[in-house]
């Protein structure tokens, strides 16, 4: 490989690759790397610091159980963890498919006509409802002559007092930089006066109560008031749904839908609406198209919401679902159907209500939830805090509402042996000696809910795939017939410029499966969360020395959301120094389109810098933007290694430009897979950044999902760093919490914790030495076929590249063609079209070996001649092998053969391809018709009858 990019050493590649200006000068002071038993063997000791206290704590979070298919299948299966979000559809028809089940199940038990392919969590589900409302007021006549802001002259949202306290915080950490006025005030207080936009319900709140809204929604529509409910999936099997209410849109989280608690994520939060906001609504949609040959087929529905084409216009920075953890609650609700979710909600709520009869008639504890389905709110005689203690030794985790009252939400795992301990810690707190019987299961439909006003009556969950699938064996064919449509990294390397589709180890992933790992609630007490505390601060201490930054915040649970933070920071920054009015955010034109989207939620203006000929930052734009907006400039947010795929020298440069002017700068750590023991962001002169770890550090992009998005800031920015109202995170002067879990999806932290301990110093350096070598590498073997875009000046590349195609055009020959043939090839394709129309992005990482990348080179060079082909006249401009792809099996054995190419020329180009066929299930979809034929929720069987 060395020979063919023409360097003498590894290290000598290097040093032509990067600037040696901003080089480390010594290697990373990491632990050193264990062997993976070694690893294994400690982490088991660090995972008993968690003890897994039987928590009834609820606020929204649940312990569940995962059936074992779905854990096998799907959780634990690189089938479904290693494919990437579903751009090229053709080669995702399985995951899709299950994301359509997820927006039916959702949009089935809310009674709502829309919901999307699920977001981050049910606090910024909440956030993204609130700005939805506000967008789609109708302006005052004034607001529609231009005299007045978006959404009108109303800018008050109000939010019930009884919302969870998490999504509260969110809520005030999101509107108060769009100047959203939030105001929480009970429900029976709320005043509907001309200023308010929209309103946010909790049902069941957060003690647990249930209450019919629909007169209070009726009157709130009557004042021109749009409304937001936040509820429970599984209470929708028995209770009214807020759709049925006249809800506007509904929220919530899916967790308690077989994902497991993992101390707060990740879960898949959904959000529901009316099939009139469907253009507004935020995240991914997915709906039905059709492909080449008329058949129905799935893809991403309304790609113009995608933020790298709005970029500041942008409603939202929302680029990423929970995929992995949406599909695993959609297969809980297939594998269940809607009988055996009723049958699980109505012994969750016959328990509840049977402890809380109990209590009342022996203990003497007061019942304050006149409705409810799961959650009890007690008034307990003398106080709680002998049956905190009594209830601690027997590992049971409470909610302690205040002196006096204590709540218990119950859960699909609670068994009768649970009850007799609750009852007993009531019985020995309060000296009773009343006998009590084991409690009965419900009876029939008539008795699952007392309460006739608040009975679900209407139907859900109709469809055949949610009613049909019942034993384990019907389970395992249908998930593995989904898993056979896609491509993942199980099945060839996945070449996307920009995501960093790199190994996900299994040894890295065995211990998010781990009780002790799994099952902590993420409002229990620290003391019994210790194992993770430990993580949490190696993790942390290690991200520092990597970044060279002096403090970071797991929270943010998406590189989104790690934007969005880091630019609060930075506001906080300035107004803590009298800097307000500091609000102008400098962006590279070239730059991931969440940066705009996000410095716009941030409050903040963005002004582009333009990019040089060369694809570097123009940095003579830079100085005359920054000077000119000197006064108020924020921050810069810049990618580096860019997006370009370059090390840019001038580097150190910008940053110091930027502060001359009193700004901050921000780098996006999308590419830090270029860095990680060979510079870092403190080294270029940033101030902040955030860290994509389902990138650089090995957590699974899940077909569209998780992902964390943690900051690392310099030594003035870490008093900022957010914080959680119930939880003892963050710096001293702590911006609100803007994930609803103190470190957002906990649980996934173990898997960047095991990739830095088990490779140590050496390995993730190497790590960053070999993704450079293989980009360099591709570079030299396709560079005569393909034009390079960008490079230094030295014709070196970091670790991505771009590959110029659009010399192609004149000959009718698209890079979208280029993309859908190496599908024939049994690859998924690069980076379609960003951030350069007409072009390819690759980024082949480190994980691949010289024969996959030789493969890939193989496929595209092929590639390139069969467009010589074409513009040589020697295949028909229109009727070819590129604008037929993806070729299916179907079309290939049809007795019909239209095309002036042969068939094995189709599908089978090269010799090797035979050998390790894919056979995409349908061919090239019509995402023009999917768009203008909007349909979102699972279609009728007849249509795939054909």
């Amino acid at each position: 490989m060395l020979d063919a990019v023409g360097a003498a050493s590894i290290d000598a590649l290097i040093d032509e690759a990067i600037p040696p200006a901003i080089r480390l000068g010594e290697p990373l002071n990491l632990p050193p790397a264990e062997t993976e038993q070694d690893f294994l063997r400690r982490l088991t000791q660090v995972a008993r610091g968690n003890r897994t206290f039987r928590s009834y704590i609820g606020l929204g979070y649940h312990d569940t159980f995962t059936p074992s298919v779905i854990r096998r299948l799907v959780l634990e299966n690189p089938g479904w963890y290693t494919p990437y979000t579903p751009y090229q559809a053709e080669i995702a028809q399985g995951r899709l498919e299950s994301l359509l089940n997820f927006q039916t199940m959702v949009a089935d038990l809310t009674a709502m006509e829309v919901a999307n392919a699920s977001l981050l969590d049910e606090a910024t589900a909440a956030a993204e409802a609130m700005t939805l409302l506000q967008r789609v007021h109708p302006p005052s006549p004034k607001a529609a002559a231009g005299k007045h802001s978006r959404g009108g002259e109303r800018r008050t949202f109000l939010v019930s007092d009884r919302c969870f306290p998490q999504t509260l915080e969110v809520l005030r950490s999101r509107a108060e930089p769009l100047g959203i006025e939030l105001k929480v005030v009970s429900v029976d207080h709320m005043e509907l006066t001309p200023s308010v936009f929209g309103v946010l319900l909790q049902y069941p709140d957060e003690r647990g109560e249930m209450q019919d809204f629909s007169p209070f929604i009726t009157r709130a529509h009557d004042n021109g008031v749009r409304v937001a409910v936040a509820t429970d999936l599984l209470a929708l099997a028995l209770f009214k749904p807020p759709g049925e209410m006249g809800a506007d849109v509904v929220v919530g989280n899916s967790q308690r839908f077989g994902v497991p608690l993992g101390y707060g994520g990740p879960h898949a939060a959904f959000f529901a609406t009316r099939n009139e906001y469907v253009r507004q609504m935020p995240g991914r949609l997915i709906g039905v198209s059709v492909d080449a040959h008329g058949h129905p087929a799935y893809r991403m529905a309304l790609a113009t919401r995608e933020q790298h084409i709005r970029r500041e216009k942008a409603t939202s920075n929302i680029c990423t679902a929970q995929a992995l953890l949406a599909n695993m609650a959609a297969m809980y609700a297939v594998y269940h159907g809607p009988d055996g979710l009723r049958q699980i909600a109505a012994r969750v709520h016959g328990l509840a209500r049977g402890v809380g009869e109990f209590l009342e008639q022996a203990a003497g504890v007061t019942q304050q939830n006149a409705r409810f389905f799961d959650t009890l709110c007690l008034r307990v005689p003398g106080g709680v805090v002998r049956l905190r203690s009594r209830a601690l030794e027997r590992g049971i985790n409470f909610r302690y509402l205040d002196d006096s009252s204590v709540g218990i939400a119950l859960n699909e795992t609670t068994t009768f042996g649970d009850l007799a301990d609750i009852i007993d810690v009531f019985r020995e707190t309060l000296n009773v000696s009343t006998a009590y019987s084991i409690l009965n299961e419900p009876g029939g439909p008539e008795d699952w809910v007392a309460w006739a006003e608040l009975r679900r009556t209407s139907p859900f969950l109709t469809h055949p795939v949610f009613n049909s699938h019942r034993s384990e064996t019907q389970m395992m064919r249908y998930i593995r017939g989904l898993e056979r449509k896609d491509i993942g990294l199980d099945t060839s390397m996945i070449p996307l410029g920009s995501c960093t589709m790199k190994l996900n180890a299994a040894t890295e992933m065995l211990p998010i499966t781990w009780e002790h790992f799994s099952r902590v609630h993420p409002f229990a007490p620290s003391d019994q969360a210790e194992g993770y505390a430990q993580i949490i601060r190696e993790l942390e201490t290690a991200l520092c020395t990597i970044t060279g930054f002096a403090a970071v915040s797991l929270q943010p649970n998406s590189g989104a959301q790690g934007e969005l933070t880091g630019l609060m920071v930075i506001r906080a920054y300035h107004r803590e120094r009298g800097e307000g009015h500091r609000d102008v955010v400098l962006i590279p034109a070239s730059a991931h389109g969440t940066n705009p989207a996000s410095a716009a939620m941030a409050g903040m203006r963005v002004v582009v810098v333009a990019t040089a000929p060369t694809g570097d930052v123009d940095i003579d734009d830079l100085q005359r933007k920054a000077a000119e907006h000197s006064d108020r400039l924020a921050c810069l947010m810049i990618t580096y290694p860019s997006t370009h795929g370059v090390f840019e020298d001038g580097i150190r440069t910008i940053c110091d430009i930027v502060h001359g002017h009193g700004g901050q700068v921000y780098m996006d750590g999308a590419n830090m897979n270029a860095q990680v023991g060979l510079t870092s962001p403190a080294a270029i002169g940033a101030d902040v950044c955030h860290l994509n770890l389902h990138k650089t550090f090995a957590i699974p992009h899940g077909g569209g999902g998780p992902g964390m998005g943690p900051i690392g800031v310099a030594q003035h920015l870490a008093p900022f760093l957010p914080g959680h109202p119930l939880v003892a995170v963050g710096g001293g002067k702590a911006i609100p919490a803007g994930s609803a879990a103190p470190w957002g999806s906990a649980s996934i932290l173990l898997i960047s914790y095991a990739y830095i301990r088990m490779l140590g110093a050496d390995g993730v350096t190497d790590a960053t030495r070999y993704a450079i070598l293989n980009a360099n590498y591709i570079k030299a073997r396709l560079e005569r076929h393909y034009p390079v875009l960008y490079t230094r000046k030295n014709g070196r590349v970091a670790h991505e590249l771009i590959f110029d195609l659009r010399s192609f055009k004149s000959a009718g020959i698209e890079e979208m063609d280029v993309a859908k043939r190496l599908i024939d090839y049994g690859f998924h394709a690069p980076t379609v079209s960003f951030p350069v129309a007409g072009t390819l992005m690759v980024e082949p990482t480190e994980s691949e070996d010289k024969g996959e990348l030789d493969r890939f080179c193989d496929a595209m060079i092929q590639i390139r001649a069969e467009i010589e082909d074409v513009i040589a006249g020697r295949a028909d401009a229109r009727d070819n092998v590129l604008k037929n792809a993806p070729h299916t099996a179907a079309a290939v054995a049809a007795s019909d053969w239209p095309h002036p190419y042969s068939r094995e020329q189709a599908v089978f180009p090269l010799p090797w391809v035979r050998a390790k066929k894919f056979w995409p299930g349908v061919g090239r979809i019509d995402n023009p018709y999917g768009d203008r034929n909007l349909f979102c929720s699972c279609p009728p069987v007849e249509e795939f009858s054909t």
